[in-house]
């Protein structure tokens, strides 16, 4: 006699779990043993236009930390897009490995060949660990790539327009805590001087701000305080700084539950990503302790505004002027912060997810 078995349902994947939670419509593993390329494209929503990111490398501790960075990075970039009235969704790429020793053009032009797979449906620029060379190698295997040098007609370099958006956030917010914007005499402590990050302490340091300066490159720190007299404070010690503002300009999370009990800032603004470990409660204990912070996603959004330009053909007189609105839509995050007692981070997805919703509805009713 044939015996008979009732089926439990199948746990759901992780990894499907984690999609569902941020809404998002689409995951890519891309792996080619040849090159040793291990990629994952994470499309989270496309309501607005293609998915636009960047390829990000780096030497994760692990897949699902990748993972995880990924999904949070596409993410943001939708909310990004939305909250500065561009036309694009949002996705984002990284590659796991260290980019000073795994990075190569053929893994860079294999990792192209994945991108071209989806038809448009996702367009990638630089992000950490990459070049322009490498977008360059991206682009010999697909025309979704945006954020190239001058001489093939990008828009070169995205990280001045990129720190011209965070200068923007952060006077509105020196405007928003002390009634005017002026950002002499204050201080502040930026963590890490990549590309954005030093043309930020440019920025600062050119309105006679005094600027404390860490990273991980030692040499890039000697050279860049040289340049522009700043202050070179141990990369563990930039939370324990009595400054005015701390700029975060590395990677992301670095506000979690074990250096909010040593900033001793009045504002946080700053150009990395994903700035809160968990957004719901460290933007609330931020808010709890009476520290300012101004959205990541907002702030950071010159790099986004300049490859836009690129594609539609403004030019970068235009990304400047969009890059400066972000002074007012700062402010106006602030002022929806206070009157409806949320976070600044929750004003700012209550605006972009209305943007969303209310593009979704119009496209659902055409």
């Amino acid at each position: 006699m044939l015996e008979t078995k009732q089926l439990t349902p199948v746990e759901t994947s992780p990894i499907f779990s984690k999609m569902v939670d941020n809404s998002h419509k689409n995951l890519v593993f891309c792996m080619d043993k040849a090159t040793g390329l291990k990629a994952i494209i994470a499309i989270h929503d496309t309501t607005l236009g293609p998915a636009i990111g960047g390829t990000r490398m780096w030497h994760y501790r692990s897949e699902a930390d990748a993972l995880d960075d990924v999904l949070r990075l596409s993410r943001g970039m939708t909310y990004k897009s939305a909250i500065t009235g561009l036309n694009f969704g949002g996705g984002n790429a990284v590659i796991i490995g260290d980019y000073n020793r795994d990075k190569s053009e053929a893994l860079m032009r294999r990792f192209g060949k994945f991108v071209n797979n989806l038809n448009g449906e996702f367009v990638t620029a630089q992000d950490v660990g990459t070049t322009l060379k490498d977008m360059e190698y991206i682009r010999m295997e697909t025309p979704h790539v945006v954020g190239l040098s001058e001489a093939l007609g990008g828009s070169g370099q995205t990280g001045p327009i990129s720190a011209y958006g965070v200068y923007m956030g952060i006077k509105a917010s020196v405007k928003e805590l002390w009634g005017n914007d002026s950002l002499s005499g204050k201080s502040v402590a930026v963590q890490g001087i990549g590309n954005v990050g030093e043309h930020l302490v440019r920025l600062l340091r050119d309105e006679d701000a005094r600027v404390y300066i860490s990273d991980l490159d030692d040499d890039r720190l000697t050279a860049v305080a040289r340049k522009h007299d700043a202050i070179i404070v141990p990369n563990n010690q930039i939370y324990d700084l009595d400054v005015d503002i701390y700029s975060p300009c590395a990677l992301g999370a670095t506000v979690n539950n074990e250096t909010l009990k040593r900033l001793k800032c009045a504002i946080i603004a700053g150009s990395a990503n994903n700035q809160l470990q968990d957004e719901e409660v460290h933007g609330q204990l931020l808010m709890d302790m009476g520290i300012l912070y101004a959205p990541d996603f907002l702030i950071n959004a010159g790099g986004l505004i300049s490859v836009y330009s690129e594609i539609s053909g403004g030019g970068k007189k235009r990304a400047l002027q969009q890059a400066e609105n972000i002074y007012k839509v700062t402010l106006d995050i602030f002022r929806m912060s206070k009157r409806e007692q949320i976070t600044p981070n929750q004003a700012a997805l209550k605006i972009a997810e209305k943007r969303i919703a209310d593009i979704r509805s119009l496209k659902a009713n055409s």
